[in-house]
């Protein structure tokens, strides 16, 4: 699927457990229980970061929204994870980089403190702004110093609202990663879930990433369903 995609399919899902999920879900292990839900501020920065998140799985691919993010840096990052990972769609795309970067999210939060935190604002609302294209189209200065100036002013406003250690961002970042998985499962090449065991899972809806069905329908209903649940979630706010 196209980096648009799984931005708008990741926020999709963060707005769906807003609505169906306890607050406990979000939170866990840091909340044990209760039937909460979570407050309009952290509803509205999640659905951002976790549309971010949802291109983490691609850092294995150098031709991908999230290699020209932060220009030639986060491309030479994504050459290394290719070849480390063994490719495009192979460690990168399994629930073991799930829950990697779910745990790692926790332990900076907790082992690091606010800085690691706004960090990982920074880069999340960076892969955000790219796959929503709220930045110039290519890959040179022109589009990914856009994407920090973005991205910086947006982190700068979230400092103001978000914690130093917020409990929801190790579930966001997770459910980012796993709605990129099931976008990509979506497509006839699937991916390794269950690597470094080659099997691979598949449901091919769509023929090819970037084809009518995805550009068209998908995309546009995943945005439309966003919208829908962040004002359902929003109005039963006591």
């Amino acid at each position: 699927m196209l980096g648009h995609s799984h931005a708008t399919s990741g926020a999709l899902a963060w707005s769906a457990a807003a609505v169906a999920l306890p607050i406990s879900a979000f939170t866990y292990p840091v909340i044990g229980s209760g039937a909460g839900h979570l407050g309009i501020v952290d509803l509205l920065l999640g659905t951002f970061l976790t549309a971010g998140a949802a291109l983490l799985p691609d850092a294995d691919h150098p031709n991908g929204s999230i290699a020209h993010v932060l220009g030639p840096v986060s491309h030479f990052l994504c050459k290394i994870i290719s070849k480390v990972s063994g490719g495009h769609r192979h460690a990168t795309h399994s629930f073991a980089f799930v829950g990697l970067v779910a745990y790692g999210t926790w332990a900076g939060e907790h082992w690091l403190g606010r800085n690691f935190t706004l960090g990982l604002v920074f880069f999340l609302l960076a892969l955000a702004v790219r796959a929503l294209h709220l930045c110039p189209p290519g890959k040179g200065f022109q589009s990914y110093s856009v994407v920090i100036v973005l991205a910086v002013v947006g982190t700068f406003a979230m400092d103001h609202w978000i914690s130093d250690k917020p409990a929801w961002l190790p579930f966001a970042v997770g459910l980012g990663a796993l709605a990129h998985l099931a976008g990509d499962c979506l497509t006839d090449r699937g991916c390794r879930l269950f690597w470094p065991f080659g099997w691979r899972t598949c449901i091919p809806i769509i023929e090819r990433t970037g084809n009518r069905l995805e550009i068209w329908v998908l995309s546009p209903l995943f945005t439309a369903g966003t919208l829908a649940l962040l004002w359902f979630a929003v109005t039963r706010q006591p």
